[in-house]
């Protein structure tokens, strides 16, 4: 057989799926990066092995590759545990499929369960996200002309009171009014198109933090634990700097709400590799992680957080994380949360689409 080389399977490298291929006597000529990233183990290694060796005692397996061989027709298993040679495990539904190839004989195709779960809690996510933010929009529209109405009479009424002293009443009025118009103003803000342009991760991190520092400088103690080596990706930085500081705000105020002792903010940034988000496969992502140590996001709200109104903080609005979300998908990102009483960690992945590497801001890890 002839010896298979990465040209002939490169249209497989960037399915999100875990590929591997096997030549007539069951041995490993070929794995994909998903397959890579899923088993924990590297094509160097495995390339060779007999797939019994890959993966021992896996009887529902090793059924399946031989019916399909001896077949000739493909074979599907549903949700099993497999093993590695490393001793590993995973639950996974997985296809075998008899292929015409000089190279090779059959294709594995394994789904990890967790991987499929993920990608249907984000189509959720995403499909609430849309009818929030149609709702939230018309809701918008359908307040903003009642309300300069009702500021513009109270103007007219407070030139027609005979006392100054109700004018007291009016002004109520127009401050509310105007508040309301504020609010309905940042409803609107995420249907503004985005300015897309060539962002630093780390810039947008200095400037939350700058702006946190200003308006609590001995409130907490803001780490940073920067990969200066992240390039730059392809984002509109005025809607980063708003997300990422919508999630940090709320923390700080948990913190500042509960008194928590030794308040701590850490912001860290990582590169993230073969990423699907949205069914998209990317080669690099920026993995963003804000972390607190305050008193954790309460459980009766934990699952409905990115939900309009919903607040976990006294006098908050509910918007700050429903606005962080839409303008993280704006991005082709995702946010994730998990919280417990003295750790909280909201993970934010943003694909990287240049490939062009500038100078990351100098920042002191701290």
């Amino acid at each position: 057989m002839v010896q298979p080389t990465p040209n002939h399977f490169s249209g497989l490298e960037h399915l999100a799926t875990a590929i591997i291929l096997l030549d007539d006597n069951r041995r490993v000529v070929y794995i994909n990066p998903g397959a890579e990233i899923i088993f924990a183990f590297s094509a160097t290694h495995v390339t060779g092995m007999l797939i019994d060796d890959v993966f021992p005692n896996c009887e529902i397996l090793m059924l399946a590759v031989r019916n399909a061989s001896q077949q000739q027709s493909p074979f599907r298993e549903h949700e099993f545990v497999i093993s590695t040679h490393r001793h590993q495990s995973f639950a996974v539904t997985c296809t075998v499929t008899p292929i015409d190839s000089p190279n090779a004989s059959l294709i594995l195709e394994f789904q990890q369960m967790d991987a499929q779960l993920r990608i249907a809690r984000e189509e959720r996510m995403l499909i609430q996200q849309q009818a929030n933010a149609e709702l939230l929009r018309n809701l918008a529209h359908e307040i903003r002309n009642p309300l300069g109405g009702l500021r513009g009479a109270a103007q007219l009424l407070e030139h027609e009171l005979p006392s100054p002293s109700l004018r007291e009443y009016t002004q109520v009025i127009i401050k509310e009014a105007d508040r309301l118009q504020s609010l309905m103003d940042r409803l609107l803000i995420p249907h503004r198109a985005p300015k897309y342009q060539p962002t630093n991760i780390h810039e947008v991190l200095e400037r939350v933090r700058s702006l946190l520092l200003a308006e609590s400088p001995k409130a907490v103690l803001i780490k940073r634990d920067y990969d200066l080596s992240l390039p730059e990706l392809i984002g509109d930085r005025e809607k980063l700097i708003q997300a990422v500081l919508n999630i940090a705000r709320n923390a700080v105020q948990a913190m500042q709400s509960r008194n928590t002792p030794g308040s701590q903010l850490t912001f860290r940034t990582r590169a993230e590799r073969q990423v699907t988000l949205a069914r998209k496969r990317y080669r690099v992502a920026i993995k963003l992680e804000i972390m607190d140590n305050g008193p954790g996001i309460p459980a009766d709200i934990r699952e409905r957080i990115f939900y309009p109104l919903v607040s976990g903080n006294e006098g908050g609005t509910g918007l700050g994380l429903t606005l962080a979300q839409t303008f993280i998908t704006q991005h082709h990102g995702m946010i994730e949360c998990e919280s417990a009483p003295g750790h909280t960690c909201f993970t934010i992945l943003l694909p990287i689409e240049t490939s062009v590497i500038k100078p990351m801001v100098s920042a002191n890890n701290t």
